[in-house]
């Protein structure tokens, strides 16, 4: 639904400014506030169950539509939350007479909002726009009572906030290792040294290696040229 800032004289917006102003400062019992800064024309609202009804522990998201020719023409009424009501239609459009021929400019939005309230403590089967819950309402209350509670137990009690659907926080979880791309990096610190110390113990190694082997060449030749001398002796 389109913004009607635009379309309401200075004064008016000025008034609704005023009066939503004191709204969100001091709400009615049981009603908390939520106005937009960008479009002072639609009012969202929480309502809380009343106690001793069925809609009890349920919080129910409703909004208010100022149109172009509010005040002379009362604001439009809404759930945001499923409920099973007789004044309330399948797309959450609130019948109420103050929103209709009740209405009067002087009555102000806190006025509707709890009128709004009260016909969850005292619904009005007479100008249903739910038939089957007005019907119910009058011939079988015990089976309305148990439709609206179950209703109000599934899409009034969750509460807002969950973070189930939250997105992941990218620092949660394990981390990919930095200069994962670098062989050297990926070593570790000590991967050059030890690199290095195994060239130079291989040198060294080498060298003993082949000392050791060029001194034992020339005791086996010495012990060879001795066993020859003792021969020719003989």
């Amino acid at each position: 639904m389109n913004s009607n800032v635009e379309n309401l004289p200075p004064h008016v917006l000025r008034l609704v400014y005023k009066e939503v102003s004191a709204l969100a400062a001091d709400p009615p019992e049981g009603i908390k506030i939520y106005p937009s800064e960008e479009d002072i024309t639609e009012l969202h609202t929480a309502i809380e169950g009343p106690e001793g009804t069925p809609f009890a522990g349920g919080v129910f998201r409703m909004r208010l539509v100022l149109g172009k020719d509010f005040p002379a023409v009362p604001p439009k009424g809404y759930f945001l939350t499923k409920i099973f009501h007789p004044n309330v239609g399948h797309k959450g459009e609130i019948c109420v007479n103050v929103l209709k021929r009740d209405w009067k400019a002087e009555l102000g939005l806190r006025h509707v909002l709890l009128t709004i309230k009260c016909l969850l403590i005292h619904p009005n089967p007479e100008s249903a726009l739910n038939e089957e819950a007005g019907r119910l309402l009058l011939e079988d209350y015990a089976e309305y009572e148990s439709r609206a509670r179950l209703l109000t137990e599934i899409h009034a009690m969750g509460g807002p906030g969950g973070t189930s659907g939250a997105p992941q926080d990218p620092n949660d979880g394990p981390q990919p290792k930095k200069h994962a791309g670098d062989p050297t990096k990926r070593a570790g610190p000590s991967a050059v040294p030890v690199a290095l110390g195994n060239g130079a113990n291989g040198a060294s190694t080498t060298s003993s290696n082949s000392s050791s082997s060029s001194s034992s060449n020339n005791v086996a030749g010495k012990k060879k040229a001795d066993k020859k001398r003792a021969l020719r002796r003989l």
